[in-house]
């Protein structure tokens, strides 16, 4: 086992434990307004202090970090729902109508910056969790598309495939019992970085004014009303920036990890 993988696995389980906690449990009601005890510093009541509403810091952090994976998770379920199933098309296709079809539409998305996407989508539907996930989710689908279809457009040229072809089966179910299976590792390895990458998008979005709105906590909307109070209460930009780094640095240490470890070519070159 690698020591990225232990790393990230350890600092990722951290993080998701909090949030996984935050669903029965936090400290205090994060929808409690505490004014006369606002900005305060850490002490034995509230362990990370308190926000300029006097809400807890702890309270808050914990269901921010609820909101940025679940975020994160469905957009990354709907960019492999969708984005997978084109990718097999696009390589059981190469060179025709429907792969060209399937890959100018992907350089379409790829041609508006995510944020611009992400600007247009709010400014039709308005700003709320459910449209930032449309957003990152529909940016996914181009993604998880290229990355299936460069795996398996290799694996079509391989010697059991062409025994598959030889024995009679169709094309798509080649693509579903032969393709797909070889393909998953590098899809998990993808995904995880996606997802590490659906956090910081979702906290730009939040910050932003486009993704969750008040009253429901995220590490976005956290860093936005902390930005004009860093001198008088840091631990507001602080602590919810912590928790982005490190959920973010999890997830990318634990993809680094799987790599190594499902990609016995990479693990061979770094030792």
């Amino acid at each position: 086992m690698s020591r990225n993988f232990l790393i990230g696995a350890i600092l990722a389980g951290a993080m998701a434990s909090l949030a996984l906690v935050s669903l029965v449990w936090t400290p205090y009601d994060v929808t409690l307004l505490d004014i006369p005890n606002k900005l305060q510093g850490p002490s034995a009541a509230h362990w990370l202090g308190t926000d300029h509403l006097g809400r807890d810091m702890l309270s808050m952090t914990m269901v921010g970090l609820r909101t940025s994976i679940a975020i994160a998770a469905m957009a990354i379920t709907v960019g492999l729902i969708f984005g997978i199933p084109l990718g097999l098309a696009a390589a059981a296709n190469r060179g025709r109508w429907l792969d060209e079809v399937i890959m100018r539409g992907n350089d379409i998305v790829f041609a508006f910056p995510f944020l611009v996407m992400a600007i247009l989508i709010t400014a039709v539907f308005g700003p709320s969790a459910v449209n930032a996930v449309l957003a990152f989710g529909i940016f996914n689908i181009p993604v998880c598309a290229r990355v299936t279809r460069g795996a398996a457009l290799s694996l079509w040229q391989r010697e059991f495939i062409m025994a598959a072809r030889v024995s009679g089966k169709s094309t798509t179910r080649i693509s579903v019992e032969h393709i797909l299976p070889n393909v998953t590792d590098l899809l998990i390895v993808q995904g995880t970085i996606q997802f590490a990458l659906g956090i910081q998008v979702e906290a730009a979005l939040s910050f932003v004014g486009l993704g969750v709105q008040p009253p429901t906590p995220s590490l976005g909307r956290m860093l936005a009303d902390a930005q004009t109070l860093v001198t008088i209460a840091p631990l507001m930009a602080l602590v919810p920036g912590l928790a982005v780094v490190l959920t973010v640095l999890g997830l990318n240490l634990l993809g680094d990890g799987l790599r190594d470890m499902l990609d016995p070519r990479l693990r061979l070159r770094r030792t």
